[in-house]
């Protein structure tokens, strides 16, 4: 198993910005990178004010926030990734985007660090296939709100070794979290039957069986989830629900994973949820 003490984050989005908090919050060493310089200072500061909060709720000290805010730092230039022991990208849910960074990070990362990949749905050994360290890229799939969510959801590709597996569970369970195994199918475990659920809510209003809120309420209420499902939709985003709806049913081939046809509408709309201010339902 590797000790990693350096830990690289491509993208300053709301998991990438989540997976350096707990990562620095757990003593390692972060360096943030995205191609935004907007973005990166959003995320930093997004980071700070969130610790913060936890001093207002007495979780922690203002000593630790210093402490923690000290361990990031920020970088313009993907090269400047390359001391990291590992590198965990966690930029949109869409192939081409990914396969471009891991061939950047293949090519700037050092000889042995290892490339994680936060993908909800995407093949590991895909992604692996376009570096050329296959036994070196794993993927850790964090939940959102991710200083909260306690699951990382471990993926091994084809040729991922039994050594870079065993460094990513190791560094989730250092951050705190429990580390689930799932084979290299589309959409793993978690989203194989989340995203289906979600996919026949929006049939279910697509069809008229029930008004968005009466869904979301009958599902709180009648099976004990926290957010009803077109709720929890409008939180991960419509366009990533589509995006992995497209995965599974191209990688599946089963009509079972046709996404909606009301969801394709909505993305089209612009309406991707709670980040845009409209989905199901509206946000101020």
């Amino acid at each position: 198993m590797q000790n990693v003490q350096s830990i690289g984050i491509v993208g300053a989005g709301q998991m990438g910005r989540g997976i350096a908090q707990v990562a620095a919050m757990s003593g390692y060493t972060v360096q943030i990178y995205d191609v935004s310089p907007e973005g990166l200072k959003k995320g930093v500061d997004f980071i700070e004010a969130q610790l913060k909060k936890g001093v207002e709720k007495a979780k922690w000290d203002s000593a630790f926030v210093e402490k923690t805010m000290k361990a990031i730092s920020t970088v313009s230039d993907m090269s400047k990734l390359s001391s990291c022991d590992l590198l965990i990208e966690a930029a949109t849910e869409n192939k081409a985007i990914k396969f471009d960074i891991f061939k950047k990070l293949d090519e700037v990362a050092k000889p042995g660090a290892i490339l994680a990949t936060n993908t909800s749905s995407i093949s590991i050994t895909e992604i692996a296939a376009v570096t050329k360290r296959p036994q070196l890229v794993a993927g850790m799939h964090f939940m959102n709100p991710v200083p909260v969510m306690k699951l990382v959801e471990g993926i091994r590709g084809l040729e991922t070794s039994d050594e870079t597996f065993n460094t990513v569970a190791a560094v989730s369970e250092k951050m705190g979290k429990v580390f689930v195994r799932a084979n290299d199918i589309p959409g793993f475990a978690v989203n194989r039957i989340l995203m289906p659920m979600i996919n026949e809510a929006v049939y279910a209003l697509y069809e008229g069986v029930a008004s968005a809120s009466d869904i979301d309420q009958a599902m709180k209420l009648g099976t004990n989830q926290p957010m009803g499902p077109l709720e929890l939709a409008d939180f991960i985003g419509l366009d990533t629900c589509l995006a992995i709806m497209n995965v599974l049913h191209d990688g599946l081939g089963d009509t079972k994973y046709r996404p909606c046809p009301l969801l394709k509408k909505y993305v089209l709309a612009g309406r991707m949820g709670k980040k845009s201010g409209r989905g199901f339902y509206e946000y101020k």
